[in-house]
């Protein structure tokens, strides 16, 4: 059966109920439109939010100045999405200022959608990196609202920060690649692999120096390498998670992964960080991923001629479509992006990253 996302289009096979790219509900393709709602002349079955649904929506995507679970005290909506909402709060316990995750209820009515978020947890609570973001608390209301508490970080999303500031020097963007690589590099000898890394998922921070500091965001699509038969069920729904544009050429086959995967994706975070362009080109997202499969990236200088034929060669080798012929670990990764720079006080201060 093949349904298919109203927000953007794209269609799946299986039993999907959700979107992976935006967390929208989707509608099975070519059925009649239920009762109570209307139908198109694409044949596609329009869903109508019940009077319930609506109010459970409206109360998570507005708990702003509310109290959470007699435990948090909301403060601000700090940004939303298709899976979640975002809300600055304190905790009255400790008065400490955190970052609290609400799931959206239509996803948490999803028992597939609360197992991944319940993992998320669980996984994230065992990252302890200064690159990477903790989780410290898995909740869940009386009336049935999940919610994950984080450190409240006060920084901007590095996509921001590529709109704002445009294609970056080695030295502005690769102190942030580097840093990202080290948390990887944390969660990966834990045997957890990110599956999801993309700009929306990495925070920097700017230090009193001046200087950034990158945090690792948003596990929730996380997976354990050594994953046991209740884990596969996760991803048995003939949908594929991770975000396209970023995915490796054996995720998007749906093959397993490791550490590898994520060095790749990583590889094209940097290339777009300096070059303001994706290495694969296509009109759609599925273009794209064809092109992964079957072509190889662009290559760096073509875009930034003024760049080394260091990094270049090191951006191309964690983009190679052969895991084998990647780098082994993401250290490696950020240990040669260091290496190419010439400023010789940023490698060694990127040294103790990189150890």
């Amino acid at each position: 059966m093949s349904r298919r996302c109203l927000r953007c289009g794209s269609t799946y096979e299986g039993d999907a109920k959700f979107c992976p790219k935006d967390g929208n509900a989707l509608v099975e393709v070519g059925a009649p439109a239920p009762s109570g709602g209307t139908g198109s002349a694409t044949g596609i079955r329009k869903v109508v939010p019940t009077s319930s649904a609506k109010q459970d929506l409206e109360k998570a995507g507005s708990l702003t100045n509310q109290m959470l679970d007699g435990r948090y005290q909301i403060v601000k909506k700090l940004g939303e999405g298709g899976m979640s909402y975002v809300y600055e709060a304190k905790e009255i316990s400790t008065d400490q200022t955190v970052a609290v995750k609400v799931l959206s209820p239509k996803l948490g009515k999803d028992e597939s959608s609360v197992e991944r978020l319940r993992r998320e947890a669980g996984l994230a609570m065992r990252l302890d990196h200064p690159n990477v973001c903790r989780i410290m608390r898995l909740g869940e209301t009386e009336d049935g609202m999940i919610y994950l508490v984080m450190p409240c970080l006060k920084g901007e999303l590095l996509s921001d920060i590529e709109v704002k500031v445009g294609p970056m020097t080695p030295e502005q963007g690769i102190p942030i690649v580097a840093q990202v690589s080290a948390g990887l590099h944390h969660a990966h000898l834990l045997d957890i692999i990110h599956r999801d890394l993309k700009p929306e998922n990495v925070m920097v921070v700017t230090e009193a120096d001046g200087s950034p500091h990158a945090v690792v965001m948003d596990f929730g699509l996380a997976k354990e390498k050594k994953a046991g038969p209740g884990m596969a069920k996760l991803t048995a729904t003939g949908i594929i998670l991770g975000t396209p544009e970023f995915m490796s050429p054996e995720q998007i086959r749906g093959k397993p992964l490791d550490p590898r995967s994520d060095i790749y994706a990583l590889g094209i975070l940097a290339f777009e960080m300096f070059t303001g362009k994706l290495p694969f080109q296509g009109r759609n997202a599925q273009e794209m991923m064809i092109a992964r499969l079957r072509g190889t990236p662009a290559a760096l200088r073509q875009y930034r001629p003024d760049l080394s034929e260091k990094l270049e060669k090191a951006l191309a080798k964690s983009m190679e479509t052969n895991p084998d012929n990647r780098y082994t670990t993401a250290l490696e990764f950020g240990q040669a992006l260091a290496a190419s720079l010439d400023n010789r006080g940023l490698i060694d201060k990127l040294k103790s990253v990189l150890q």
